[in-house]
């Protein structure tokens, strides 16, 4: 049984991708995380499209946050990630992320693309302490309320890049990002 942390500590979670047995956890962490709140029917409509993949943090097998992103030629969208109230601020958030900057490259996909909503300051605030930074307003974006979003992104550093010949083996769009 995995107990709760309390504010500040940190978690250790596995990150695995999302498999149909998550999606009762996932829309529960997605309600209580959102208004308006993702329905099962969009989860699976995004995630049917090839280039989409759903991931879970997991800890003691409870999914205690997701994130949806797609694929593109040269970047990762993220489309919809949440992390369960009872286990913000304990680095489930921030291993997402590094686990999906982990799979940028500066000669391939070298940055990441989400929208946030101009009132969730706290979503701002978390991209902004990962490394990204806005870098413009798409006004009334979200269709249930006009609002706009700050459109953020997180470009690789290339100072810090694997060079390609000493790279070894080793190593839709929604409707809404809030979080």
């Amino acid at each position: 049984m995995s107990t709760v942390p309390t504010p500040d500590t940190q978690v250790r979670v596995h990150i695995r991708w999302m498999i149909r047995r998550d999606m009762p956890e996932v829309l529960g962490i997605e309600q209580a995380s959102f208004q308006p709140a993702w329905r099962e029917e969009e989860f699976l409509r995004v995630l049917r499209q090839r280039n989409c993949i759903g991931m879970i943090a997991e800890l003691d097998e409870r999914v205690v946050g997701f994130m949806i992103y797609e694929l593109h030629k040269h970047k990762l969208q993220i489309l919809n990630f949440a992390v369960h109230p009872e286990f913000r601020r304990a680095g489930v958030g921030s291993r997402m992320i590094a686990k999906l900057v982990g799979k940028l490259s500066p000669q391939r996909r070298s940055k990441i693309l989400l929208y946030v909503r101009e009132t969730n300051l706290p979503a701002q605030l978390f991209y902004r302490s990962q490394g990204f930074k806005a870098i413009e307003v798409a006004r009334e974006y979200y269709e249930d309320s006009g609002e706009d979003a700050f459109v953020m992104n997180y470009v690789v550093d290339e100072s810090h890049a694997i060079e390609p010949e000493t790279e070894t083996a080793s190593h839709r769009h929604a409707s809404r990002l809030d979080h």
